[in-house]
């Protein structure tokens, strides 16, 4: 998202007319859900997508529309055979998405607030209203609102003493709470959510490999080894922060939040143990470790003695990823991070996960 947006300002500050499409609200099987977007530009080529096929094809000749009528527009599209008979997706679902002119600076005041509160990782909300008759509000108009849930800017909507109506607010929820897109009552909540920071204590292969994936799953990387030439830039060229140091030392300062997420993949039983250690106890959202069985349990064990209690070692997701029978890196690599996808999009669950270790027990 954040790079659609900073094309649409960009492409604005160049003086090239486009028409912003935003998925709103979806009803059945459709190729996208709500919250995709996509920019058409006044030559007719396009950045982002809403799925592909006929239906894309026909939300741009509409987006081309607006562009020249200069108004916004909700436009419904139905999935059936007048768009996806010639391309296989006739889905039977129902699209609405929300098309919008940009022409000027003015007109993306909204977005670029929007692009400042996606970059700063704490997220935001969208509240759009699409359906005049169901809310009784003016449609199209948009609502966004910060983490605080403080209203943040406003596009075409009603407000009221500097307010937002009542109506608009009604099933507004927290993005810490990471809610999906939803839709009520001809209103829709779009939420950007809070960025999580991915703390990956171990440079080895593994940890590479995570490491140069993790972003493209809106993942922050920060690496932590006590090997500089292992963190280097051409071995991590996406992390946000790359730490050398003593693995006890760096960890003890670090900041650890609810939206962190720490991966211990270190090279030895030694630093692991140093690393859970350190980390098991600090507020994290995940704490994951790599290794055999046998060897979490003698960590486990290790801990359990110096007093860390078994409720803490209980929450430690060990051995690390789903079970896809992973044998290559990348295929590791893949397992941990679907993983922690599903761990961070579904509060916590994680469908085939190995067997826990069992503490106090001699398997």
């Amino acid at each position: 998202m954040q790079d659609l947006l900073r094309q649409l300002i960009e492409s604005v500050a160049a003086r090239r007319t486009l028409s912003y499409c935003r998925l709103v609200e979806t009803r059945g099987s459709t190729p996208q859900k709500a919250g995709a977007t996509m920019l058409v530009f006044a030559d007719g080529s396009q950045a982002g997508t809403l799925g592909g096929g006929c239906v894309e094809a026909e939300v741009k000749r509409r987006a081309l529309e607006v562009l020249t009528e200069g108004r916004a527009q909700i436009a419904t599209f139905q999935l059936d055979s007048d768009y996806g008979w010639d391309d296989g997706l006739i889905c039977g679902g129902r699209m609405q998405v929300l098309i919008e002119p940009l022409r000027d600076a003015d007109s993306v005041v909204y977005f670029r607030r929007l692009l400042e509160l996606v970059e700063s990782g704490n997220g935001a909300a969208e509240v759009i209203v699409f359906d005049a008759e169901k809310s009784g509000l003016a449609a199209p108009s948009s609502y966004l609102f910060d983490a605080e849930q403080r209203l943040a800017s406003n596009c075409r909507g009603q407000l009221t003493a500097g307010k937002p109506p009542e109506r608009v607010c009604e099933c507004l929820m927290p993005v810490t709470a990471r809610p999906q897109a939803s839709a009520a009552s001809g209103i829709a909540y779009l939420p950007s959510l809070p960025r999580c920071r991915l703390l990956i204590v171990g440079a080895g292969h593994i940890g590479q490999a995570v490491g140069n994936l993790a972003p493209d799953l809106d993942f922050d990387v920060w690496v932590v080894d006590d090997r500089a030439d292992y963190i280097s830039p051409e071995r991590f060229p996406r992390a946000e922060r790359r730490i050398a140091g003593p693995i006890d030392r760096v960890l003890r300062e670090l900041s650890i939040d609810a939206n962190t997420y720490c991966l211990i993949v270190t090279r030895g039983h030694n630093h692991d143990e140093q690393a859970l250690d350190h980390l098991i106890d600090r507020g994290a959202r995940y704490v994951g470790m790599i290794g055999s069985k046998r060897k979490i349990k003698l960590i486990f064990d290790d801990l359990l003695d110096e007093g860390v209690s078994a409720e803490s070692l209980a929450r430690v997701y060990a051995p690390l990823g789903i079970d896809i029978g992973s044998q290559t890196v990348p295929e590791i690599a893949i397992s941990i991070l679907a993983e922690l996808v599903s761990h961070r999009n579904r509060n916590g669950e994680v469908p085939g996960r190995p067997a826990p270790i069992l503490l106090g027990s001699s398997s």
